[in-house]
């Protein structure tokens, strides 16, 4: 993301043999010693053992989940902007205990205005909110880079095991090539790339960034984004529009990438582009093997990408605006054509009523580029609410959803940023959770991530409660339960780790579903509650 009012703010060692430098570890306490094994005498023989009980047969029937009232599917998230303290946590130098308890408040937060999803940033400028073999810590946690938090923990693992305990999705949300920002103030530590590896690295403007023409610098970007696919148990990685940078000027004129070398190294290598096509071919190069090496380690991490919200002007007829396939070399229509993602965030940060940059002629259009059916889910620039920004009414981002909702092709929102969701700064978290958001919603099924769905489970109901189990070996993400009173259906989505839930006073029936990883749900198993 970044702090300009239109686009998102916007990679790791080498290999340990190319920095010389040995990957870091975390610190291991040391082992305690081993209690004393205690003496007893030898015992007596089992007796034989019984034949195993047959399992009992479930209770109740089943049914087709979809032929019961339920959740809607819409993709409902907001990105949890760390760069520069946008979001979390609300300053560097925060105790570890004062972290923990704001990203709590805000997944609180979501949960009350409705989410389903957040989207956290991890590596806003090649450092980590998490403990990486790779990077430093970020600057943003402790005010210094490289320093760890005290007492130690992990914010990452600590976001995904919270998220995931209030039925949350969180994607981890990575920028790709920004090496450093403006508003770093120390300096930067011996383990950072610019550090280890100055020669993958340029200075542009008020920033630094990976030469995405340099192999090294693309393979250092990708192994840490698969590092944390590996070892976290996320559900998405996420990059913004941050490819090559944002130009800029000096004296009133473009200031060029200063990429001489590298196009000139891969010219002799037999490069036969030219420099603005070889430039998307890197980033191009970048997102079809980020999606390919993301689904060979874990299938159902869904792989999203938020580009500017046009493509190109005059695209639809009638857009102006900045062209970011000319000038950050962002071909988002394309990536969307292949199938190089699972779905597309455009930032459409402009008012329904815009002329220049119409906010329903731009949703239209990229529907109309989505051949291979991917989730779009366009970006709202819900911080223009804020006081200090200005520009929109809460109002209009609700209109904005339903907006989104009655599209044929966008499937839910992404909401820049989770700042503009609190109370203390806008009533619009407060609209959309008492509006759009009132009920529960299911994140969209990604059946090309495998459309296999879990087994009906086993349910009882016992002492005013509805327990249940799951059944077969398919993973558990969710649980839909429904219940009926007065011939009336309600639900309500829980996580999985979930296995009982006390029911309304009058329940006449309860029908409890499961939901994978990807989004598909089972058939319901019902079980009426019998009449005291």
């Amino acid at each position: 993301m970044t702090l300009r009012p239109a686009p998102l703010v916007l990679a790791l060692a080498v290999a340990v043999a190319a920095c010389g430098a040995p990957p870091l570890t975390p610190p291991t306490p040391p082992a305690a010693p081993a209690p004393p094994v205690a003496e007893r005498p030898p015992e007596a023989p089992s007796p034989p053992a019984a034949p195993p009980e047959a399992p009992a047969r479930p209770s109740g029937v089943v049914v087709d989940a979809a032929a019961l009232p339920g959740p809607a599917r819409e993709f409902r998230a907001a990105w949890i902007a760390t760069v520069a303290n946008i979001d979390w946590p609300s300053r560097s130098g925060l105790s570890t205990a004062q972290q923990q308890a704001e990203l709590r408040s805000l997944l609180d937060r979501a949960v009350e205005v409705g989410l389903n999803a957040v989207v956290f940033q991890v590596r806003p400028f090649a450092d980590a909110l998490y403990f990486s073999p790779y990077e430093p810590w970020s600057e943003v946690l402790t005010g210094r880079q490289g320093q760890a938090p005290s007492p130690w923990y992990d914010p990452l693992q600590f976001a995904v095991d919270e998220a995931h305990a209030r039925g949350l999705e969180l994607h981890a949300w990575f920028n790709p090539y920004r090496a450093s920002h403006p508003t770093q103030r120390g300096p930067r530590d011996g383990q950072h790339v610019s550090v280890l590896r100055p020669d993958l690295v340029r200075t542009y403007g008020d920033y630094t960034w990976l030469d995405p023409g340099e192999p090294e610098a693309t393979d250092h970007s990708m192994r840490t984004i698969l590092d944390v696919v590996q070892r976290y148990d996320v559900d998405g990685v996420h990059l913004d529009d941050y490819f090559y940078p944002y130009p800029v000027e000096k004296r009133g004129r473009r200031v060029s990438f200063p990429d001489d070398a590298s196009y000139a190294r891969a010219v002799a290598a037999g490069e036969t582009l030219g420099r603005d096509d070889w430039r998307r071919q890197n980033v191009d190069r970048f997102v079809e093997r980020l999606y390919r090496e993301v689904k060979a380690e874990k299938p159902h991490v869904k792989v999203g990408i938020s580009p500017f919200g046009i493509w190109r002007p005059g695209h639809p007829a009638g857009v102006r605006g900045f062209d970011q396939y000319a000038e950050i070399y962002a071909d988002a229509r394309r990536w969307l054509r292949e199938g190089w993602l699972d779905y597309l965030a455009p930032q459409l940060y402009w008012s329904i009523e815009s002329r220049g940059q119409p906010f329903p002629a731009l949703l239209d259009w990229w529907g109309q580029q989505n051949d291979r059916g991917r989730h779009l889910w366009p970006g709202l620039y819900d911080s223009r609410t804020l006081p200090d920004v200005g520009g929109y009414e809460p109002e209009q981002i609700v209109r904005q959803v339903r907006l989104v909702r009655d599209d044929a092709e966008a499937t839910g929102t992404v909401h820049f940023s989770m700042k503009a969701l609190l109370d203390r700064y806008s009533s619009l978290g407060r609209n959309l959770g008492t509006g759009p958001y009132a009920e529960p919603a299911l994140v969209p099924a990604s059946p090309w991530l495998g459309a296999t769905p879990p087994a009906p489970p086993a349910v009882r109901v016992e002492g005013g409660r509805a327990v249940w189990a799951q059944e077969g070996s398919e993973p558990v993400w969710q649980w839909v339960v429904r219940t009926r009173t007065r011939g009336a259906w309600s639900w309500r989505v829980v996580g999985g780790g979930v296995q009982s839930m006390a029911l309304p006073a009058g329940a006449e029936a309860v029908a409890v579903s499961a939901v994978s990883r990807v989004g598909v749900e089972s058939p319901a198993r019902r079980v009426d509650v019998a009449r005291p």
